[in-house]
């Protein structure tokens, strides 16, 4: 019985290398309720805020460890995004989180991102978690990898065709 084709792997598309235009495109950081912040974010570094609500809470009535990994990565993402030329693209490759206190409902949030190093291919970036009061909430590092078109359409023409 033949095998039915695969569907292709998922890329990324394109980011837009203005930040006042990226934070209106929206995505899964704005659907938990957090926002790129422009004007506190600048070449080599973002910054990602918002007020938790009670979605964005556990069992335990703090906030879910899935909210604060979300605003690291879109924040450190983001600084990430701020270095790629127009023709280049990412994607979060690792993304390690350290919790280090509760945030509960009610609390305003805000995460930064920052370059740490940029290679042809690898980024690797920082991010720091605070609550309103300037108190460190979580902290974390990733690492981001880094694609050209040419290297995405050289990518596509040696994949073999389906038959």
């Amino acid at each position: 019985m033949p095998r039915a084709s695969s569907p292709p792997e998922p890329r990324p598309t394109r980011p837009l290398p203005d930040l006042y235009r990226a934070a209106r495109r929206g995505g899964f950081h704005q659907e938990v309720g957090f926002r790129i912040e422009p004007k506190a974010s600048g070449r080599g570094f973002a910054t990602v805020a918002g007020r938790v609500e009670h979605r964005h809470l556990n069992i335990n009535g703090v906030v879910h460890g899935g909210v604060y990994a979300t605003i690291l990565d879109t924040a450190m993402g983001a600084s990430v995004v701020s270095l790629l030329s127009p023709k280049e693209t990412t994607a979060t490759t690792s993304l390690y989180v350290e919790f280090l206190r509760a945030a509960r409902e009610g609390d305003t949030l805000s995460a930064v991102g920052r370059v740490l190093r940029r290679g042809r291919h690898i980024a690797f970036a920082e991010g720091e978690l605070q609550g309103a009061d300037g108190r460190r909430l979580s902290q974390g590092h990733g690492t981001w990898y880094i694609w050209s078109d040419e290297e995405r359409a050289a990518g596509r023409a040696a994949r073999p065709r389906p038959t």
